[in-house]
Formats: structure tokens, C-alpha cells, sequence
């Protein structure tokens, strides 16, 4: 995710807001990399345009492997809803994030001081391969 907070603050906000809208700067945030962002803005045109989409009526310039991948991925962030075989726009993306925001303003101010490694005990941890070599040794 490529959010860069100062061009999402209320003043440039309401600057993009004024302009004609464009599905660029979300496809943006979503993605790093440009053929993955078209690909995700030529996806939810689709099912723009056309009210619905079946995966069998995505055009064959990609695999169907790859119109799923992405438009999957709009279903599990909350932008695109999956029934019955088709893809349908939806707005539950908002919501989640705005709760995500307010989540994290709330642990910013009465978060208690937390041992990351605690949290998560199975990750690694950090100078693995220093450790395997002294393992392996006689």
C-alpha cells in the first residue's frame, strides 16, 4: 500500500475532491507498481461500466487466472462484493478504513507499551542465519 498521508489531508482532500474524479490515485494507494494498478483500475472499469461482471466476460487479453486475482482483491478490501458468480461495486472499503484510523488514534493515546516479539511468537526474529550456522557446527 503506497499511502502517502499528506496528499489524502483535508485541504488537498477537498482540492481532488473539486477536480474530475478518477480511479488513478486509489489504484495508486493499492499498489506500487504500475502494470498492477492498471490492471486493478481496468478491473473495477469493468464492473463499473457494465454494472456487474462475470469473470467469463473479462476480455481475453489477460488469463481469467489473473481478472481474479485482482478482482478478488477489490472483494476482500471492501470495494467490489462477489454473488453468485459476479462482481458487483460496493462500499464497504470506507468504513473499515475509517475504523482502522480511529483504532489506531485510540492505541496511539492509551496503548500500553507492548513486546513485539510477544505478539508475535512464531515470526523470526532476526539474525537467523547467525543462529543456524552455529547450530550446524560440530
Amino acid at each position: 500500500m503506497n499511502l502517502k498521508y499528506f496528499e489524502w489531508e483535508p485541504a488537498p482532500f477537498k482540492e481532488r475532491l473539486s477536480k474530475t474524479l478518477s480511479l488513478k490515485p486509489i489504484a495508486d494507494v493499492l499498489f506500487d507498481n504500475d502494470t498492477m494498478a492498471y490492471r486493478f483500475a481496468w478491473a473495477m472499469q469493468l464492473v463499473k461500466t457494465r454494472g456487474a461482471l462475470k469473470l467469463k466476460d473479462c476480455p481475453e487479453e489477460l488469463p481469467a487466472s489473473t481478472w481474479k486475482r485482482y478482482l478478488d482483491y477489490g472483494v476482500r478490501i471492501g470495494m467490489l462484493k462477489h454473488e453468485d458468480q459476479t462482481y458487483y461495486l460496493t462500499n464497504r472499503f470506507s468504513l473499515s478504513a475509517k475504523n482502522f484510523a480511529d483504532y489506531y488514534a485510540k492505541w496511539e493515546k492509551e496503548g500500553a507499551p507492548e513486546e513485539a516479539h510477544l505478539l508475535y511468537p512464531m515470526a523470526k526474529k532476526g539474525k537467523e542465519k547467525a543462529r543456524r550456522k552455529a547450530d550446524d557446527a560440530p
